[in-house]
């Protein structure tokens, strides 16, 4: 992914400009047209300048429009517009009763946009990533074919399907994480005060330390003299793959590699496909053509490298190719999902499909999280019982040869 700013027309020909986020220019252009914006210029840049940005501290202490306010506003935004109330009043009760201070000011701007003679979707568009380019794009739908309520809908169970996910692997990785972060602990404090202790009692004994006990030692000495050097080394090292993982060739790699992991991998893959299938769905039965549906899904998955499997589809769709074809070369989908999609494109309802193959990937995805602890626990015993061990013959074998030591003294 990379920064993009643009000028274009909007649909009252008023110049407007803009920085965006996308995987090429192309993406980019696609992305202004589903905002009703037609380019005249797209150049890459490094981000967005500092007139579009707030100030740094603001940015940093600012609360973030998050999944739930979204959630909330969406389920709002049909029930008052099913009921027949204006948008712009629709948007001055809802900006009243939010709590979020970020999002009021971005309720506030889209208003004054909407007075200035814009249209929803490119005021939502201009608010500094707070509506995703899907999102917009879906509104902008919902814009030109009169079904504006029933889209905000279709988005609130869209994004409620992203939390449950969400929520899903956060419960099910918080047990093995809070084992991993304790033996960790147990590790630092052993090493630190305990490992010290023995090693002045074994200090009065001339006979040769076990192997067992030397390494422990020495390791704990090493902790000891460098605990510091451990601690900003690691800081480093974390802030290091923070930021690569913030570039396009990092996020792509570290992407990549999670699909490779052992039990999770599979996990992050499957979730990833349920969101990109319940989005395409909800992007056809929308009305959006399938080329300009793929470039907006695909910012949706939450997977860089599935996201470039994704525009590799739309490639090959603008080229002439099925879908079919395009997402078995994509390598990802497997041989039951492809014979859905071949069902659903012959069908005619390759849209209804989508949604049986989100369902699908969906209680996979439940059922590998519920047997994540039972798939995740025998390492994790292995682990603990290697720590014990070790810690044990460490500290014990010297012990046991005591009156050996004794005697040799």
């Amino acid at each position: 992914m990379g920064f993009f700013a643009y000028k274009g027309r909007n649909a009252d020909g008023a110049l407007v400009e803009g920085v965006l986020e996308a995987p090429d220019s192309g993406a980019a252009a696609t992305q202004l047209f589903s905002t009703g914006v037609t380019p005249v210029h797209i150049g890459e840049t490094d981000g967005p300048t500092e007139a579009q940005s707030n100030d740094l501290v603001s940015r940093l202490t600012r609360r973030k429009v998050g999944l739930e306010d979204l959630l909330l506003f969406s389920r709002q935004m049909y029930t008052l517009l099913k009921a027949g109330v204006p948008i712009m009043r629709a948007l001055a009760g809802l900006q009243d009763s939010t709590s979020n201070p970020t999002f009021r000011q971005t309720l506030q701007r889209i208003r004054d946009s909407l007075d200035g003679g814009k249209p929803l979707s490119t005021s939502m568009g201009n608010q500094n990533g707070v509506f995703s380019p899907f999102y917009v794009a879906m509104v902008y739908v919902g814009e030109t074919t009169g079904m504006l309520e029933e889209i905000f809908l279709r988005l609130f169970h869209h994004l409620e399907f992203q939390e449950f996910m969400r929520a899903q692997v956060r419960s099910a990785l918080r047990y093995p994480l809070f084992v991993i972060a304790t033996m960790a602990i147990a590790i630092v404090v052993i090493n630190i005060w305990v490992i010290p202790a023995f090693a002045k009692v074994y200090a009065g004994f001339k006979a040769e330390l076990p192997f067992v006990t030397r390494m422990l030692i020495g390791f704990s000495d090493f902790m000891v003299n460098t605990w510091w050097i451990i601690g900003v080394a690691l800081l480093v090292a974390g802030a290091g793959f923070h930021f690569w993982t913030r570039t396009e060739p990092g996020r792509l790699t570290w992407d990549r590699t999670k699909l490779r992991f052992p039990i999770a991998g599979k996990i992050v893959l499957k979730a990833s496909l349920a969101r990109f299938a319940r989005s395409f769905s909800l992007s056809i039965r929308s009305g959006v053509p399938i080329v300009q549906g793929l470039t907006l899904v695909g910012q949706t998955v939450g997977n860089a490298h599935i996201a470039l499997q994704i525009e590799n589809m739309r490639v090959s769709v603008e080229r002439g190719e099925s879908v079919l074809r395009t997402a078995a070369n994509s390598g990802v989908f497997t041989p039951v999902v492809l014979q859905m999609i071949m069902v659903g494109e012959e069908s005619g309802a390759l849209d209804d499909m989508m949604d049986e193959i989100a369902d699908m990937y969906q209680r996979d995805v439940e059922y590998e999280l519920k047997t994540l602890g039972a798939q995740i626990e025998p390492i994790l015993i292995i682990l603990l019982g290697v720590l014990v061990l070790i810690l044990a013959l460490g500290v014990f074998l010297p012990i046991w040869d005591l009156g050996t030591a004794a005697i040799s003294k």
